[in-house]
């Protein structure tokens, strides 16, 4: 009996506190509830703001609804698709941050490599150098470049945004060669040497060989890069102030130009600003990136996970 009574302790001992080879329960709810409250904190204004988006006038002035509408009302959405006029900005949007992203992980690419494969004179120095460019602030440059731009004639104009990523200079792009730096880094001295005995070019070693297996770099690369070059209002604003409008700036000035269309005192107060219309114009200007992020998170997780983004 006793041997049994030790047997049924030692099984429920195992099962609440966990073994070599299981959590147990306690160390499991422990951890779903930190995790539940993790995604909740994330998640909470996403929420919030899309329910808020959805609730009609009458259901705004209602204290009794918080999370459920009473109705299916898009007349919040319509009005800010208007008035962010939607799709030339979401165009306009699409090609500032997607091309130079495409543009900048190329030249990033082509920058780790030779940083990672080859030993030359000024090569520490060339990487600290970069690296500074990172932890200087954008403000602190931007007058120079606001004063080269207008000088070559192109202030107003995206290729302002484009040109710079074309000659490695894009947003935030020594943290992409930092990246490849790391990626390149760890390919195999013997593939490389086999290859050049195999009478590979430098060229084609890059492109056929180091390029294929640095695929999850490119793809980290992209996808920040996308984020970053979407949600920057500072230097595009700057730059493309009195020329084109992406989606984020004309949500800095979703007021203004709410008002424009449709001016106080001319409209009945189902047609007055409020915080539905707001929100919906928020949740309008995020949505591309959300659609993205579901599309590529498979892809996305395991390129995180096999770059140097987790140290390995």
């Amino acid at each position: 009996m006793d041997n049994v009574k030790t047997f049924y302790e030692s099984r429920l001992k195992s099962f609440l506190f966990g073994n070599r080879e299981d959590y147990g329960l306690i160390v499991k709810v422990m951890l779903y509830l930190l995790l539940i409250a993790i995604g909740f904190v994330y998640l909470y204004p996403l929420l919030f703001m899309f329910v808020t988006s959805m609730k009609s006038p009458q259901d705004l002035l209602n204290s009794m609804i918080q999370w459920v509408p009473s109705e299916f009302y898009v007349g919040n959405y319509t009005k800010a698709f208007r008035v962010l006029n939607y799709p030339i900005n979401f165009l306009i949007s699409a090609f500032v941050a997607i091309v130079p992203s495409l543009l900048q992980a190329g030249v990033a690419s082509l920058v780790g490599w030779g940083l990672a494969r080859y030993r030359f004179r000024g090569k520490n120095l060339i990487f600290v150098l970069l690296m500074a460019t990172f932890i200087i602030p954008a403000q602190t440059t931007v007058i120079p470049q606001m004063l080269a731009y207008k000088s070559l004639g192109l202030l107003g104009n995206v290729f302002s945004l484009v040109i710079p990523a074309l000659f490695g200079q894009g947003y935030r792009s020594a943290i992409f060669v930092l990246i490849f730096y790391q990626s390149f880094s760890t390919f195999p001295k013997a593939l490389e040497e086999a290859a050049r005995l195999d009478g590979a070019s430098e060229k084609e070693i890059f492109l056929k060989i180091a390029v294929p297996s640095a695929v999850p770099a490119f793809i980290v690369s992209i996808i920040f890069s996308i984020v970053w070059y979407w949600n920057e209002t500072y230097l595009t604003s700057i730059f493309l102030s009195g020329g084109v409008s992406t989606l984020p700036m004309q949500l800095s000035k979703f007021v203004q130009a709410y008002e424009n269309l449709y001016p106080p005192g001319m409209v009945n107060i189902f047609d007055r600003l409020n915080e539905a219309v707001k929100l919906s114009g928020t949740f309008l200007n995020i949505l591309p990136l959300l659609i993205m992020y579901f599309v590529l998170q498979k892809w996305f997780v395991e390129s995180v996970e096999r770059t140097g983004l987790t140290g390995e």
